[in-house]
């Protein structure tokens, strides 16, 4: 893994048993469902989690206190093809809202047959985080997004 000036990206694949439209909807729609409820920011645990359907939306946690906290805005809402998203979490998890320090989470859904869909998350531009390294290697650890995608194909299943 390596940081600074060059691109720093982590990829993930998994494929669902689901549509296309189906995919992205539990995926967008459902967030809170399938998101791990011990992966918030807020002091109060997670209640919901929140894609806002629309370029320029929140992205963002509720937690059982009702306290909001944003993770990122919605770059791209392009259903059912694809969703990008920025991260604005830095490598101690805290929130930084300079665009210049969040990192882009596209996720792309490819129909394989009418009943299942490949669903490839890139999460890059980790370079731009104050802690890149440890973003990285949060992000590509088995509880980052391998795992995640993978409740997410449960949710979808």
């Amino acid at each position: 893994m390596t940081t600074g000036t060059e691109a720093v990206a982590v990829t993930k694949s998994i494929t669902v048993g689901a549509g296309r439209e189906r995919a992205f909807a539990v995926f967008t729609e459902k967030f809170s469902t399938w998101w791990p409820k011990g992966h918030h920011i807020g002091k109060a645990e997670l209640a919901d989690a929140v894609i806002e359907p629309k370029v320029g939306g929140r992205w963002y946690e509720v937690g059982t206190d009702g306290v909001e906290c944003d993770w990122g805005v919605v770059l791209a809402y392009d259903p059912p093809a694809r969703v990008v998203l920025s991260w604005h979490l830095q490598g101690d998890w805290g929130y930084d809202p300079d665009p210049a320090r969040a990192s882009e989470v596209e996720v792309r859904f490819i129909r394989e047959t009418d009943d299942r869909t490949r669903v490839e998350l890139t999460h890059r531009h980790i370079e731009r985080h104050t802690s890149s390294e440890e973003v990285a290697s949060g992000v590509d650890s088995p509880g980052g997004w391998s795992g995640i995608l993978a409740d997410y194909a449960k949710a979808v299943g």
